[in-house]
This record gives structure tokens, C-alpha cells and sequence, in this order.
């Protein structure tokens, strides 16, 4: 009996279940009547939350969301309804051509912003890596592009420069380092002109050498160490030629450009070393024929005027020059027949020319003719500085023959 009462019950125990299960009706439960449903339904949604959460930290659902979203907006603005009997196109290629523009113009707007805040971080030179001890002082500028001059010439560009050069509140490192293309510009035409210059001199004066630009043309750097003026940079571009070119004991023809109508061409020994000096003076000393009838040709007079000194001290000929002794120099007589041109420390004239001058295109053959005068008296000079006293004379016979 035991066994078979518990045989029943056990075979009844599923069939009850399955009879409770069908005969169940579907009912609505609130949250009053089912507190176990509702346990379950809390605890049910949970998980729910859950797997969303999950879902949503996913970067390939945040994708697929975002892009979901453009694609409805978009049919919305559009009025566009998917029709149910044509499939449903791929998720990746959902989008139209309308669509793929304005997400390519959105993808390249904040490209543009930041390209243009680039622009504004180089404005402001937020972007520069500065080391330690640099700064910004300022903005280069760069050199013109147009308004040069052919070779051979001078344009405006190199008097502007200089003019600047001449002032003061320019004349400093600062303002050359941010105006060092300018200048840059400005040597480069320079040095064709001294280029085409050379070639004129050395047909003038064989003694000339043919040397290039970068051995006859000074630096626009000054020499401060031992001036009070203690400005660093020259006012003007020059070059210098002799046997040597701009250095040496020789004469020399010089080559100036300055605005402001004060270029020059200059020619003779200026400053020469004690020796050239009492080497000159020996000769004049000896003899002053050659040299006084040089200065006195009316070609000489008529650029450098009268051979002789200036009663108010000016400058004229070679004489009135700021180095020019007072008194007889050491030796020499107060009374001797040529104490005017013993006196000078320095023999050598010049021409100067204007800024309208410099600017044509035929300021070299101007010079040109001022060269022909100055090159029997560059010549004399040179004879006086290299060979003994007396044999000066025998050097221009020399020269007539031939």
C-alpha cells in the first residue's frame, strides 16, 4: 500500500502541474496582488538595465546608435518612408548620397576650424618652441619681389635700405635681424653691380686686377672696438680696388653708395701706413713735378678744383683734408716750396654723385670718365710707394712711351 499510494502520487504529481498550467487563465497582475511577480519583475528589468548598459559602453553600439540616428533624422527631414516589400539595404550602406555629403561636410568642418586656429597660434607665435633665454622681438620681413635693378645698377631698394640704416632708431641688431632678407636682397644686387664695375676699372687701369665682388666689397659690419660711436653697422655699401684689391699699401679707386646725393668715387692713399707715407714725402721732397702737374690738368681741376689749398680750409683737391697736419711735419722746413703737400697725411680726392645719378642706368659710364682722369694720378701714387726716390720720374717716361 505504501508503495503503491506513493507510486500514485508521484505519477499524480505531474499530470496536477500540467492540468494547473492549462487550465490557468492569463490575467493582469498588479503590484498589490503579485508581490513575488512583482520581486521578479524588479529584479527582471534590472538585468534588462543591465545588458543595456553593457550594450552602451560598447564603442560598436555607440557607432551603430549614432549612425542609426543620423540615418532616421535624415529620412525624417527628407520624408522618405522604407517601403516593406523592398529590403532593407546593409547597415553600412544605409546612407545616401545626400547623406554621405553632409556627414563628409561635417567630418571637414572642424578640420577648417582647426586649420584656422593654426593660423591664428602663428599670428599670436603661440606655436614656437622658444629655448631658454629666447624671446620674440618681432616679424621678419621679407624682401621685395619686384623693383630690382638689371645688373649692373642701382635700384631704389638699396637707398631705402641705407636710408634706414641712417637712422638711428634702426640702426641696431634687432631691427637688421628682422630686416636681414632685405638686406640680404640689397648685398646680392650689390655685388653684381661691383661685378660689372670691376670689368670697367680693369679696362681703365691694367694694374687692376680682375678680382670677384666678395674681394673688393667691405662689410656693412663697423669696427667698434676702439670707437665712442658705438653704432653697428655702416650707412653705406663701398668697395675698394687696387693692385691687391681692398686691402694692401696701394693706391686705390673706392666705390661708394650712400643716399641722400652723397655717393662718391674716390681715388688716391688714404691713411697710408709710416712707411708709405715717408716714402711719399721722400719723393715729393725730391721732386713734385710729376705730381703737382697731375693735379693741375683742367680735366682734375674741373671735378676736384684748384690745386691748392682752401683759404677757409675746406676741402679742395687733395688738400683740407681732416688729418692734415698744421705744421711742417718732422724734418721739414717751414719754408720749403712744397710745404702745402707736405703737409698731407692723406692724398686723395673725390666726386660725389647724386641719388638721381646712382639710379640711372648709365651711372657706370659716368664714373667711367672720372676713372680715366684718376688713373695717372693712382699710377703716380704707386710709383711714389714702391720705388726708390729718383727713379719716379724714369716710371713716367715709361708710361708716355707707350
Amino acid at each position: 500500500m505504501s508503495t503503491s499510494k506513493s507510486t500514485a502520487i508521484a505519477a499524480m504529481t505531474p499530470r496536477k502541474t500540467a492540468k494547473r498550467r492549462a487550465t490557468r487563465k492569463p490575467t493582469t497582475v498588479h503590484e498589490s496582488e503579485s508581490p513575488v511577480e512583482d520581486v521578479y519583475h524588479y529584479f527582471g528589468s534590472d538585468d534588462d538595465d543591465d545588458d543595456d548598459d553593457v550594450k552602451s559602453l560598447h564603442s560598436d553600439a555607440l557607432d551603430e546608435e549614432s549612425d542609426c540616428a543620423v540615418k532616421k533624422e535624415t529620412r525624417k527631414k527628407r520624408g522618405r518612408v522604407p517601403s516593406p516589400a523592398k529590403p532593407k539595404p546593409d547597415s553600412k550602406d544605409k546612407s545616401t548620397p545626400h547623406t554621405k555629403s553632409k556627414r563628409g561636410a561635417s567630418n571637414k568642418m572642424p578640420a577648417k576650424k582647426k586649420r584656422k586656429v593654426g593660423e591664428d597660434e602663428d599670428e599670436q607665435g603661440s606655436d614656437l618652441e622658444l629655448k631658454d633665454g629666447q624671446m620674440v622681438v618681432g616679424r621678419v620681413v621679407q624682401a621685395p619681389k619686384i623693383g630690382w635693378a638689371p645688373n649692373g645698377q642701382i635700384s631704389q631698394h638699396i637707398l631705402d635700405f641705407l636710408m634706414h640704416m641712417q637712422d638711428p632708431a634702426c640702426n641696431d641688431r634687432v631691427w637688421f635681424k628682422l630686416h636681414e632678407p632685405v638686406y640680404r636682397r640689397c648685398e646680392k644686387e650689390f655685388k653684381n653691380f661691383v661685378e660689372a664695375f670691376t670689368t670697367m676699372l680693369t679696362e681703365v687701369d691694367l694694374q687692376i686686377p680682375p678680382l670677384p665682388p666678395k674681394d673688393v666689397i667691405h662689410r656693412i659690419y663697423r669696427d667698434i672696438r676702439f670707437s665712442n660711436d658705438k653704432t653697428p653697422y655702416k650707412t653705406g655699401f663701398s668697395a675698394s680696388f687696387s693692385r691687391s684689391g681692398r686691402k694692401g699699401i696701394f693706391a686705390f679707386y673706392h666705390i661708394m653708395i650712400r643716399p641722400g646725393n652723397e655717393s662718391l668715387f674716390a681715388a688716391g692713399a688714404w691713411c697710408p701706413a709710416k712707411n708709405e707715407l715717408s716714402a711719399i714725402r721722400n719723393h715729393i721732397s725730391y721732386s713734385s713735378d710729376r705730381l703737382r702737374e697731375i693735379i693741375s690738368g683742367p680735366e682734375f681741376v674741373s671735378h676736384f678744383g684748384e690745386p691748392r689749398p682752401h683759404p677757409k680750409g675746406k676741402r679742395q683737391n687733395v688738400f683740407g683734408a681732416e688729418d692734415e697736419l698744421k705744421t711742417a711735419p718732422k724734418g721739414v722746413e717751414k719754408n720749403h716750396k712744397d710745404i702745402d703737400l707736405l703737409k698731407c697725411r692723406s692724398l686723395a680726392v673725390s666726386r660725389t654723385f647724386t641719388d638721381d645719378q646712382v639710379l640711372k642706368s648709365t651711372f657706370i659710364q659716368e664714373v667711367e670718365k672720372v676713372a680715366r682722369i684718376l688713373q695717372p694720378f693712382v699710377h703716380c701714387l704707386n710709383d711714389m710707394i714702391t720705388l726708390p726716390v729718383g727713379n719716379a720720374s724714369n716710371e713716367e717716361d715709361d708710361e708716355d712711351d707707350e
